[in-house]
């Protein structure tokens, strides 16, 4: 939304020139059934203008809300919603909280946290150590993208230390190459390949049957 004490200017541009030219036709008429009649034809014609608005709550209560901010709020009109106070609309909005990573945590980002959190609330167990490690494992992702370097576990260890306040500490391994989670992949994925394996060379075998039994056929 812009604001300007131009009144041939667009205060929403998004509604069009059209619209606002109604709306400072409307403050001109003299009765105020008139008025209030316009009034709510340019309503009608802005939800019209702006269809995507009906999937918004309460959209028509916004829409009486533009209708004034249009009208520089100088609009007498019998509205069926509070009218909105002019210096409200020109306060700062209100300043967004960030998740607390900051100095050398802020590239691991919101997510990290979540999981963190999560982490902590999990009964301890093999799900909970599996998580905490992929939480690890992640966060060494996200520092070695960011900073262009490779990072070495025992910093990331002590960062998931500190960022669970102590909750969460994989500090007693010596990496993420020893832990429960890359062996049990380490373990299906060679398990795998051995399968596929054996598949292959028993595959071999039958085809090496069929071509000696076909060789005896033409004999």
């Amino acid at each position: 939304m812009e604001y300007n004490t131009d009144r041939t200017h667009l205060y929403m541009p998004e509604y069009g020139r059209i619209v606002q030219s109604l709306v400072e036709r409307c403050k001109t008429l003299e009765d105020r059934d008139e008025r209030n009649a316009m009034a709510k034809a340019i309503i009608d014609f802005m939800g019209q203008r702006n269809p995507q608005l009906r999937d918004e709550e309460n959209y028509k209560h916004k829409l009486w809300d533009h209708l004034f901010i249009m009208a520089d709020f100088d609009l007498d009109v019998d509205s069926p919603y509070p009218i909105p106070p002019k210096g409200e609309r020109m306060k700062k909005p209100a300043k967004m909280e960030y998740p607390a990573l900051q100095g050398d945590f802020k590239f691991y980002g919101k997510s990290i946290l979540q999981l963190i959190e999560k982490a902590i609330a999990l009964e301890e167990g093999d799900e909970k150590d599996a998580l905490i490690e992929v939480i690890a494992n992640n966060m060494k992702k996200s520092y070695n993208i960011y900073n262009k370097e490779h990072v070495t576990d025992d910093v990331i260890f002590r960062h998931l230390k500190e960022l669970s306040e102590n909750r969460l500490d994989l500090t007693g391994i010596d990496s993420l190459e020893k832990s429960k989670i890359y062996y049990s992949a380490t373990k299906n994925k060679n398990q795998q390949n051995k399968n596929q394996g054996q598949s292959q060379s028993q595959n071999g075998n039958r085809n090496k049957q069929r071509n000696q039994q076909n060789k005896t056929r033409r004999k």
